[in-house]
Formats: C-alpha cells, sequence, structure tokens
C-alpha cells in the first residue's frame, strides 16, 4: 500500500508551543471560504467518479476522459481560470502504451554449459522502453552491484567499468545502513527505487537492466512485480530516461543460478554489493532476447485550473490523481476497479477546495493552481508532465500539497505529512497542526520508499518543495491500533482491486478536516515573504537551485 509504511513506522512529534513567528490566523473572508468547505460534497464526488459509469478511469479510455470532463465542469463552476492547453482545463500529456507479448524469447547463455531459458512472468518480467515492436538482444551481463551512482555518498558501482551496450545486473533497494547521513539510514532514497536503475543504467549505456528481486528488500513479494508488468505499462512519449530495450525484473532463484556462474549464491552476491571497496564484475552470461512488444500511442489529459492571486511567486499548487484501472472484462464477479478511496477521495478534494477558493470573497495572496493528474497508476506519468510543463515557471511555484488516498473513515484527530520536515514549510506545519489541536505525524523510517511513490515526487524531482497530506492514521473516537487495522484491511482487501468501492457507510468529516487543513496551510505559505525551499543538503535543493 502506498503509505502503509508511513503508518506503521511513523513517529509522534513534540510540538513546541512557539514553532515559528507565522501568523496563524486567516482573513475572515477566507475562514468563511474555508468553513465552506463540506464533507457531503466530497461523498457526491467520490460516489460520481467511482461509480460503473466512468469506468475505472483509466488513461486513453473513455472513462478516464469522461472524468476528465466531470473534473473541468467542477473548476468552470468553481470559477477557475483554465490552466491547460490553449485556453482549456487540459493539459494533453502524450503517452505510447507498451504490452510485453508472453511469446517474448529470454535465455541467459553462460560461457560454458546449457542456456537458461525463463519463463515470462514465472522467473521475468520485461518492458521495452525503446517502444519498437520488436527488439533484438545479444549482449554480456555485467554485476554493478546496486546501480547506484551517488557523489555525495562517495559512492559508484559503475566506477572502472564499461557497460555500453551491455546488460547492467543490479540489486534491489540500496546498501543497507544505520546512519542517516548515508544512504538516509533506514529510510530508503530515490537511489533505492527501481525506475532510477533503469534510468542509471540508460545513461551508462546498457541496451537492458536485470533488477534481482528479493522480497525483504523490494517491501513486496514478486507476485506485486509480477501483476504489475504483465499488462500494459505506459511511458511518456520522448522521455529521455527511457533508453533500455528489456526494463527487467528476474526472480530470485533465477538469480542464484546466475550467479552460481562466478560462485556465488544471490545473496551472498546482495551483501558483497552493499560493502564499501564492491567493484562491478563482468559475468560470464549473455541475455539473448527476441521482445515482442504491442505498442500504441494515445493523450490522457490533466485537468488544470487557477485562481490568480495578488502577488505572483508564491504559487501554492494542489494535486491528486484521478485515474485508476479501469475496466478488466476477463475477470470473474466486478470488472470494473472503481477507485474510489484510490483515489476518488483525493481528487475530491481538489475540486471541493477549487469550489471554496472559488468562492472569491478574497483575493489569495498568490496564485493558487489546481491540478487533478492522469496517469498516476502507470508511474506518475500525469505529475511528471505537469512538472516538465508546469503553468507558471516551477521557480514560482513554493509548495505543492498533494492528495492520495485519504480512508473516509470519520473525523480526525491528526495530520500526517511525511517528507513535509524536508523543507522549510515545516516549521508552519508544526505551529498550523498545534493551532489546530490536530496530532503532527512525519514519517519515521520509510523503509520502502513510500515517499517516491506519489505525485508529489514529480514535483519534487523539478525542485519543487513538495508532500501529500493525510490522516496520520489517527481517527476521532479510536485508537492508533484502530487506524493501523483499516489501513491493513484496505491494503490487503481493496487497494488495487474492484472491491475499492464507493459505500453510503462511508464518513467524509475526516477528509473535509483535512482539506481544511490544506487550504489554511496554502494560505499561510501563500502569505510569507520567501518561497519555500529544501532544507540545506536535500536530495531536491540542487534541482531547486537551478530554477
Amino acid at each position: 500500500m502506498r503509505f502503509a509504511s508511513a503508518v506503521v513506522f511513523a513517529s509522534l512529534l513534540v510540538v513546541p508551543s512557539v514553532v515559528a513567528q507565522v501568523n496563524l490566523t486567516l482573513p475572515d473572508a477566507a475562514q468563511q471560504e474555508e468553513k465552506g468547505i463540506d464533507p457531503e460534497r466530497l461523498r457526491q464526488h467520490v460516489k460520481t467518479l467511482a461509480s460503473d459509469e466512468f469506468e475505472g478511469r483509466a488513461p486513453g479510455q473513455p472513462g478516464g476522459e469522461k472524468a476528465a470532463r466531470y473534473i473541468a465542469d467542477q473548476f468552470k463552476a468553481a470559477g477557475l481560470e483554465p490552466a491547460g492547453d490553449h485556453g482549456t482545463y487540459f493539459q494533453q500529456v502524450p503517452m505510447v502504451g507498451v504490452k510485453t507479448d508472453p511469446s517474448t524469447a529470454f535465455a541467459l547463455v553462460p560461457t560454458q554449459g546449457e542456456p537458461m531459458k525463463l519463463t515470462f512472468g514465472t522467473d521475468y518480467v520485461a518492458n521495452n522502453q525503446t517502444h519498437t515492436p520488436i527488439a533484438e538482444i545479444d549482449a554480456p551481463l555485467v554485476f554493478v552491484g546496486h546501480g547506484i551512482v551517488a557523489p555525495e555518498y562517495d559512492w559508484d558501482d559503475y566506477k572502472g567499468v564499461d557497460v555500453k551496450g551491455k546488460v547492467a545486473v543490479v540489486i534491489v533497494n540500496e546498501p543497507t545502513s544505520d546512519d542517516p547521513k548515508f544512504f538516509n539510514g533506514k529510510s530508503m532514497t530515490y537511489y533505492g527505487r527501481w525506475t532510477y536503475k533503469f534510468e542509471e543504467a540508460g545513461r551508462h549505456g546498457a541496451v537492458a537492466c536485470l533488477i534481482v528481486h528479493r522480497t525483504d528488500l523490494a517491501s513486496y513479494g514478486w507476485q506485486v512485480v509480477q501483476n504489475s508488468w504483465s499488462g500494459e505499462h505506459s511511458y511518456l512519449r520522448d522521455d529521455p530516461d527511457t533508453k533500455l530495450k528489456a526494463a527487467s525484473w528476474i526472480t530470485h532463484d533465477v538469480a542464484d543460478k546466475l550467479f552460481a556462474t562466478v560462485g556465488m549464491t544471490a545473496d551472498e552476491a546482495i551483501t558483497a554489493a552493499g560493502k564499501r571497496g564492491f567493484v562491478a564484475k563482468p559475468l560470464p552470461v549473455r541475455l539473448k532476447a527476441h521482445v515482442i512488444t504491442h505498442v500504441h500511442e494515445y493523450e490522457s489529459a490533466n485537468v488544470v485550473g487557477k485562481i490568480t492571486g495578488a502577488k505572483p511567486g508564491r504559487t501554492v499548487l494542489y494535486t491528486a490523481h484521478y485515474d485508476h484501472f479501469g475496466i478488466d472484462r476477463t475477470r470473474k464477479g466486478d470488472p470494473v476497479f472503481h477507485g474510489a478511496a484510490d483515489n476518488a477521495t483525493g481528487t475530491a478534494i481538489v475540486m471541493e477546495m477549487a469550489r471554496a477558493f472559488g468562492q472569491k470573497k478574497i483575493q489569495p495572496p498568490s496564485t493558487v493552481i489546481f491540478a487533478a493528474v492522469t496517469a498516476e497508476e502507470q508511474g506518475l506519468l500525469g505529475s511528471q508532465y505537469l512538472g516538465m510543463h508546469p503553468p507558471v515557471p516551477a521557480k514560482d511555484i513554493s509548495l505543492d500539497i498533494n492528495y492520495d488516498e485519504l480512508l473516509p473513515l470519520g473525523d480526525v484527530t491528526g495530520v500526517g505529512a511525511g517528507g513535509a520536515q524536508r523543507t522549510t514549510a515545516y516549521p508552519i506545519l508544526e505551529a498550523l497542526a498545534a493551532h489546530d489541536n490536530l496530532t503532527l505525524r512525519k514519517g519515521g523510517v520509510d523503509a520502502g520508499g513510500g515517499y517516491y511513490r506519489s505525485d508529489h515526487f514529480s514535483l519534487a524531482r523539478v525542485g519543487i518543495p513538495a508532500f501529500s497530506l493525510g490522516q496520520g492514521g489517527m481517527f476521532v473516537g479510536h485508537d492508533e491500533a484502530w487506524g493501523r487495522e483499516q489501513s491493513r484491511d484496505f491494503g490487503q482487501n481493496k487497494y488495487h482491486t474492484p472491491a475499492d468501492v464507493y459505500s453510503d457507510s462511508m464518513d467524509f468529516t475526516g477528509n473535509a478536516h483535512m482539506a481544511r487543513f490544506g487550504f489554511e496551510l496554502g494560505w499561510i505559505v501563500m502569505s510569507q515573504p520567501e518561497r519555500m525551499e529544501w532544507l540545506p543538503g536535500d536530495e531536491f535543493e540542487a534541482a531547486r537551485k537551478r530554477q
């Protein structure tokens, strides 16, 4: 589950009585707008978006297009200015969908011994990032540890080795550490994410990359990889970071057989890769592959509106993804992936906040942008495109506040904001939580890299301080164990299945509470004399400075 680690590993903060000299009182007219945020309107939006009529809101499909039009109509009714393409609310995101044909041939061929023919799905998954119908590979393998180049940690797995035209074999995640100054200790950095490993291999000229899976390091089992990569996968068209003929995962069992060619087990190779002094090692094996890919180009829209504020340069961006997985008619029973909690809830919050700001009882301190983005479930593609093509210059955006998967379980006693502590917005968040009598819960150990799995990350990558707001797992009338159990149950029984449906028993009081909190936070951030920044030394600080 996307934010399960934030719930399970979160740490409570003792909020000082005076955190920062910040005026937390909104003007009377702004308070009236905020108080107008209505849980029953949120209910109606979620009920509508999660209905059969919207067919699971898949990008490029009729249900996804219908959802985009519905959101645009809400933005128009709220009085937002269009902030998409050509004076519309729609920012078209050009994508290409690729699906690997199961008849693809994949074999590891040692210099001595019989070829190891692999079975798609069972032994490996692969995707052709070059988007050609056929890709031929006959190239030697090189073991490059975790496949990481991190100068700030004095770490370079590619040092002294040439993988151009070859196949990089890498370990999932990153070197283990208890030192917060070394790969962020027990919390994953972006270097541990599979997306980074494919990007880095491509930057070094590899034709393919094989990620070795191990459940404890990945934080999910092979079936998750299998399910995620067996269907169609989408990419941004002309994305410069997608270069591999085979972006692939292999099972731990296959890796054992592979490393046996150099007298090691997969676990021994993983241990060696995590130690300083690791040196990349050619393997006496070639990958011979005939990758067959079904390719089609399509577009899906981000829906973007804005309200022009009093002064430029302190813009606040509110985001949530509206897409889900559409319809799978091969399934028995309900074929629709309704996506009620994930993420009709966040989309409803963005629409309702737009309506509140759009009352125009008072002009906001700076411009406010509202974006319902597409293709999050395809790899954060809509938000990635938004970050590459923001409606105003990125340097003028002070903060992105994202909403993703807020379970409608009643009113809340806390607020969660994993990643906020990395930004100068954090003292404001602390003070506001105390002012509103909410327990602030920041992300603790993020071993699964949850920060990098929702749309705020796309904005962070281009330098914009960004994080998601949530309930922090704390609900009125219940202890924290109850909140954890609700999250666990959703993750195991409903997440990314047709069972994520709207129910009349849902209580949107807490969702409205989080919307009001986000309204207040955004207003206060826009009122500051300086824009928000990353703390010194943060991995996204350099991107902010380049804006």
